[in-house]
């Protein structure tokens, strides 16, 4: 049973605040897990089966395989240190033939980070309170190495953030303790990106639509298409018309002059910049 996923709004910076919880934000991608009459199914955010993607998750740790309905977040934890890295679920996502699942469900397990019960035992949750849908999750599933509930605190949203900059996090998610679980984007809950800042060089552009080539440290790390405004796209082009060193069929090359701060998720084990967004010329 797919139940379509509630989606928090954009936030820039933590806070306090006795009415929140606030989670730990898990770099992977969102799952729904589904089991009815003892037998699993695995959803995607857009409502694709994935049951056979990862078949660590097909045994749930509910008494009595109850009918239930959970919400959060699959990822993978790097062997040598044990943080999460989303590259390794996207590895696992793309694996296509069963014996390269089988293979991976050893090298590279997942684990699914639980934060919300939407049915269980053929009761609909979804009008609850969030605080009442956490404490049933807590009392009804136990953790086993594929699956546990997702820490969360109570109001001191500021502290955890702090803690997941020294742990180089992706970010946290702040959701009021009395919100119902809506089924679309709502600003009851709100997330909170614990970005990686870089001051890069601009040294191309896209000819058919709009993206900046960027270098970082003499090599190119990404192409910038978030968050410029039209004030500033306006500027460059007209600045780099006097800049132009050349073109393919893809680009035109400017001369390295023009830098940028831009900020991303991560970097790339390739070192590339993650969904890099535009911050301000760097003057």
């Amino acid at each position: 049973m797919f139940l379509p996923p509630m989606l928090p709004e954009k936030r820039e910076n933590p806070f306090d605040d006795e009415r929140y919880i606030f989670e730990p934000k898990i770099d992977g991608h969102r799952l729904l897990l589904s089991m009815e009459k003892g037998i699993v199914q695995l959803f995607t955010r857009h409502n694709n089966d994935i049951t056979r993607l990862y078949p660590e998750l097909h045994y749930v740790p509910i008494e009595d395989n109850s009918d239930v309905v959970l919400d959060g977040e699959v990822a993978c934890l790097d062997p040598d240190n044990g943080t999460v890295d989303f590259e390794l679920v996207m590895d696992r996502f793309k694996l296509k033939k069963p014996m390269s699942i089988q293979e991976a469900v050893i090298s590279h397990p997942v684990h699914f980070f639980v934060f919300d019960i939407l049915r269980y035992k053929g009761e609909d949750l979804r009008e609850r309170p969030l605080i009442e849908r956490k404490m049933l999750l807590e009392q009804v599933l136990s953790a086993n190495n594929s699956m546990s509930p997702l820490m969360s605190v109570e109001s001191a949203g500021v502290s955890l953030f702090e803690a997941i900059q020294q742990k180089q996090l992706e970010g946290m998610v702040a959701k009021e303790k009395t919100s119902e679980y809506s089924g679309r984007r709502d600003r009851n809950w709100l997330t909170v990106i614990n970005y990686t800042y870089a001051e890069v060089q601009i040294v191309g552009y896209r000819k058919n639509q709009f993206g900046w080539l960027l270098r970082h440290r003499n090599r190119t790390v990404g192409i910038l298409e978030l968050a410029v405004p039209s004030s500033h796209k306006k500027a460059f082009y007209g600045v780099s018309k006097g800049l132009v060193t050349g073109e393919d069929q893809n680009f035109v090359y400017v001369e390295p002059s023009i830098k940028a701060m831009v900020r991303s998720r991560n970097w790339t084990r390739e070192g590339m910049l993650r969904s890099p967004e535009f911050v301000d010329f760097v003057i």
